[in-house]
């Protein structure tokens, strides 16, 4: 593993509870941080044991992290999914896995989680849009939970999507994107030990506006790949569509390796606004890979990065 990585970490050793509860999220309860949809009357913690793939940085504030994210079914605006997740009803929650598996069929969470082992991953996350976070999931691998479905040999590529529910999500109900969303992976990426389903953040149940309760992570890329509710999870011979792509395919690729030599078509990707350094903070190099280059790099040997963006 590369140099950067400590596999003693947790959130509690690096940031005190005291600086990120505050008592304005205190009292925005569930409506404000959409968590009692799915922790139920005490948020118990996760008890997610830590990872060797976390980062050594300081992550984000829970502030920072949960009322500062793109979620468009919820709305546009960076704190619009935190004021109207609440409305998205997760219990009951059912994902179904189809294609080229051998035990295709629909899971609750209960199934999802069932033997899953739950860790601590502390992942920069870059956005297309050249701001940065660090921000410490729980989750497991994706791969853990392919191996549990059996995947079938003629399988290249994994699909997902998300929820399409326009009374619980009101920012679908205008056409910014075509709903419902969907992202995908090239087999070996979503196989990758880096890449996981997340279930939690900061050690408690996921929040609603950061993608409850199953969301995709997967740091080297910008952060649009990490499609949020997921609901369904495809194997398949194909290349699948995905939804920033099907809107501009010049400006969002299929890969969305984060790349500092590759400029989006209307601003540089060479460098990043880290959220939580306030106004005037100075912005920072943005790293191949997002730091993860000596993880993942082997997977595009001999691949134009360029062009295959």
């Amino acid at each position: 593993m590369a140099g950067r990585w400590k596999n003693d970490l947790k959130w509690s050793d690096v940031t005190p509870k005291a600086a990120w509860l505050s008592r304005r999220q205190v009292m925005a309860g569930a409506g404000g941080l959409a968590l009692g949809a799915i922790a139920g009357p005490a948020l118990a913690k996760l008890g997610a044991a830590p990872s060797a793939y976390s980062t050594d940085e300081t992550p984000n504030s829970l502030e920072d992290v949960t009322t500062f994210n793109n979620y468009y079914e919820f709305g546009t605006g960076k704190e619009d999914p935190s004021r109207n997740a609440h409305l998205l009803n997760t219990e009951g929650w059912q994902v179904e896995i189809a294609g080229l598996v051998d035990k295709p069929g629909t899971w609750t969470m209960d199934d999802v989680l069932k033997g899953a082992a739950l860790e601590e991953r502390i992942y920069r996350l870059r956005c297309v849009e050249a701001w940065s976070m660090v921000v410490p999931w729980v989750g497991f691998e994706l791969a853990d939970l392919l191996a549990r479905v059996g995947v079938q040999p003629g399988a290249k590529y994994v699909a997902f999507q998300t929820a399409y529910r326009p009374d619980e999500m009101p920012g679908t109900r205008y056409p910014v994107l075509e709903w419902p969303y969907v992202e995908g992976l090239r087999l070996d990426e979503a196989m990758h030990p880096l890449t996981i389903l997340a279930t939690g953040l900061y050690d408690e149940p996921l929040p609603n506006q950061n993608g409850a309760p199953l969301r995709l992570v997967v740091p080297w890329k910008y952060g649009f790949k990490s499609i949020k509710s997921i609901m369904r999870i495809t194997l398949t011979d194909k290349e699948p569509p995905t939804s920033w792509n099907i809107a501009n395919a010049r400006e969002y690729g299929f890969y969305a390796n984060v790349n500092p030599q590759v400029s989006h078509p209307r601003w540089s990707q060479a460098t990043e606004r880290a959220i939580g350094g306030g106004l005037f903070a100075k912005r920072k190099d943005t790293v191949m890979f997002n730091g993860y280059g000596a993880d993942v790099a082997a997977m595009y040997a001999g691949m134009d990065l360029a062009r295959l963006y």
